[in-house]
């Protein structure tokens, strides 16, 4: 399981690290950070799913066919930590070394959001107020780190629980007969 858990859990993490660095990339230079958030979380998904082929690769390959909700679930969520983790690396670097405006822009961007949809000038000030003092607390590595995970974690969560209960076997299938 170990070996099937990093394998996975590295390939996953190495897609979604590419998939963020090459989107925010592009959604950083042409200022469309709507698409960046659908593209990002599709990405996260496409990366995350994953899960399934690693848990029914430990099923059949590794377990004779076999594997608890438990043990599947397991699975997925150590590929989840480490697609995590690698998600949080690769976005921490985009972030501090090569984009350190971002957080800049991304509140302009919300900001004029609101001004465009008609918003009250008291709606519009407690919004700026919420978005300085994210910015503030993103200054936090620990803060910063939370945040990161909370993007991507709960989608693997998520992809690990309905992997777990789609490939969860109990029995040894037939075509699995011991010699």
């Amino acid at each position: 399981m170990k070996r099937n858990v990093i394998v996975f859990g590295l390939i996953s993490g190495l897609l979604i690290s590419a998939f963020t660095v090459c989107t925010m990339a592009m959604c950083y230079n042409s200022g469309t950070l709507e698409s960046s958030m659908v593209i990002g979380f599709s990405a996260m998904i496409l990366a995350l799913s994953l899960i399934f082929v690693a848990v029914k690769n430990y099923r059949d390959k590794y377990n004779g066919g076999v594997v608890s909700f438990g043990k599947a679930f397991q699975i997925g969520l150590l590929i989840s930590l480490i697609a995590s983790t690698m998600y949080t690396l690769s976005w921490a670097i985009e972030y501090h070394v090569f984009i350190p405006d971002w957080f800049d822009k991304y509140t302009a961007h919300a900001l004029r959001d609101l001004r465009n949809s008609g918003k009250s000038a008291t709606e519009i000030a407690a919004k700026t107020r919420e978005l300085n003092e994210m910015k503030v607390a993103y200054q936090n590595p620990l803060i910063f780190a939370a945040y990161t995970y909370l993007e991507i974690f709960p989608v693997g969560v998520i992809v690990s629980l309905i992997a777990a209960l789609i490939l969860k076997r109990r029995q040894r299938p037939a075509h699995f007969a011991t010699v």
